[in-house]
């Protein structure tokens, strides 16, 4: 014997925000409607979606200015670096997540999280390099990094 509810937000494996399914009602009564996931196919939770639908839109479309903002704020960003290196070239170690982040928000005084920057691999010799920030919402940053050697800059 199945219950029909309808999902109140996406659930693995079982369908989206808005989608009427069957589950067993032991399901439905111990985790889908304790965790606010779904409510029985009525036309008050059909309005609850709705208006939950509007508010995520309203929120969704809130980040996404912010996100915005952000990268106006990046725009053409271009930093440099100064490192220790062996033979003029290849760094002792690696320019890190971390410098690059610290270096953004000196220059910028933007704070950005170690999760939105995309490295494509690890800075370890001087050149230019063209990472990119994803903000989130589909808002992305591309700026220039520029590593130089540390004997070379204090000369």
């Amino acid at each position: 014997m199945a219950i029909e509810v309808m999902l109140m937000d996406n659930v693995k494996k079982l369908g989206k925000a808005g989608d009427i399914v069957s589950v067993a009602p032991g399901y439905f009564r111990n985790f889908l409607s304790t965790k606010g996931l779904a409510a029985v196919a009525t036309e008050a939770a059909k309005r609850r979606l709705k208006k939950l639908e509007a508010e995520r839109a309203a929120k969704a479309a809130e980040m996404k200015k912010a996100a915005a903002e952000v990268a106006k704020k990046l725009e053409k960003l271009e930093i440099t670096v100064s490192a220790p290196t062996t033979d003029g070239k290849k760094l002792y170690g690696s320019v890190s997540a971390t410098d690059i982040l610290a270096a953004i928000e000196a220059n910028r005084g933007v704070a950005i999280e170690r999760g939105q920057l995309e490295l494509a691999d690890q800075l370890k010799e001087v050149g230019t390099y063209e990472p990119v920030i994803d903000l989130g919402h589909g808002v992305t940053v591309k700026f220039k990094i520029t590593i130089l050697d540390e004997a070379a800059a204090e000369a």
